[in-house]
């Protein structure tokens, strides 16, 4: 599994959204600045995260975008779901139940189980709160 741009960058806004959360709502511009992001990729991104309701957005001169929840209402899996898809580590584990005519023999399907769990436990785990404070406390 790999996580593409687009997820790793919507996961970077939406941080950046909880990081700067006064209340008020935070521009495009702003975003890509600290973020050193093209604002078109982020306004393609924020798209799909309005869409969803996992931000609220308003137009105008003073414009922009808000979480539309608390930070400790999203985790990393959320966001990456939305933008990415399924995070299963092999096609044939999307399906439920899996479709595939050798799953009942494979053996290496107990690895990709091991390996799904494994991913689901960290992204499943953390919020954004979460990585707001790992921010404020740099290991």
């Amino acid at each position: 599994m790999k996580i593409s741009t687009k997820g790793r960058y919507a996961l970077r806004l939406m941080l950046d959204l909880a990081l700067n959360n006064t209340g008020e709502y935070v521009s495009i511009k702003n975003i890509s600045e600290r973020q050193g992001i093209s604002g078109k990729y982020l306004e393609q991104i924020v798209s799909v995260l309005n869409r969803a309701g996992y931000v609220k957005s308003i137009r105008g001169a003073q414009g922009g975008y808000k979480l539309a929840k608390p930070a400790e209402a999203y985790t990393v899996g959320m966001i990456l779901r939305l933008i990415e898809g399924d995070l299963v580590p092999v096609a044939c584990m999307a399906d439920k139940p899996n479709q595939c005519e050798r799953s009942e023999s494979c053996v290496t399907l107990a690895v990709w189980k091991k390996l799904d769990e494994a991913i689901r436990g960290v992204v499943d785990h953390l919020t954004l709160a979460d990585l707001v404070e790992m921010s404020e406390k740099p290991e």
